[in-house]
Parts: structure tokens; C-alpha cells; sequence
């Protein structure tokens, strides 16, 4: 990714941060910076490029910290959308279910 790209995607990135910041403001809600972070996708040409620029995400006036993962109703992306952790972990969910409750398995695997 050139640098131009990656100032074109940052400023596409703000943009969309100013909309779930107004967004955030017409519903009464407020950001929890304890409990939030932000991830970047990508290839690992575009994340170095990003990332040598952007340690932080700004969304409704709050810096959030750029997580290399992270959990989203109960699946685990990360930044080159791989899913390997995901798929050790359900795998581990099965080999537990399997081990403890053997008539649950096929209901859930």
C-alpha cells in the first residue's frame, strides 16, 4: 500500500469515526474506553503501512488502542481475518463438551 492509500484510508476512517460519534450523541450513549479497542484488517502490506502511522483510533472523542484481536459475539477475528484462534477454540469447546456431556456434542458441534 502507498502512502497516499494509506492517507486515503485513514481519512475514510475518520470520517466514519465522526459518524458513530454523532451516532453515539442521537442515541445518549457514551464509549466505555475501559472495555473498547480497535482492530485493523488487512494484508500484512496494508497493516504495516497502517500501523507505522495510526496507534490509536479515535471514535467519539475517545483514543482506543489498537488490539491485534479481538472478540465479537463470541468469535475471535483478527487482523489478517485468519480465524485460527477462533477454530482452536471452538475445537477445544467440542473436545471438552465431548469429554463431559458425549449426547451434547452433536447438538452444539
Amino acid at each position: 500500500m502507498r502512502a497516499d492509500n494509506t492517507s486515503a484510508g485513514l481519512s475514510v476512517l475518520a470520517a466514519c469515526t465522526a459518524d458513530v460519534r454523532q451516532w453515539y450523541m442521537q442515541n445518549g450513549l457514551q464509549l466505555n474506553p475501559d472495555k473498547s479497542e480497535a482492530l485493523i484488517v488487512g494484508t500484512a502490506h496494508q497493516l504495516r503501512a497502517a500501523t507505522s502511522t495510526v496507534s490509536s483510533v479515535t471514535i467519539a472523542d475517545v483514543n482506543l488502542p489498537l488490539a491485534n484481536e479481538m472478540k465479537v459475539f463470541g468469535v475471535i477475528i483478527d487482523r489478517h481475518l485468519t480465524f485460527e484462534k477462533n477454530v482452536s477454540a471452538v475445537a477445544r469447546s467440542c473436545n471438552y463438551l465431548s469429554t463431559t456431556k458425549p449426547s451434547a456434542t452433536f447438538a452444539i458441534c
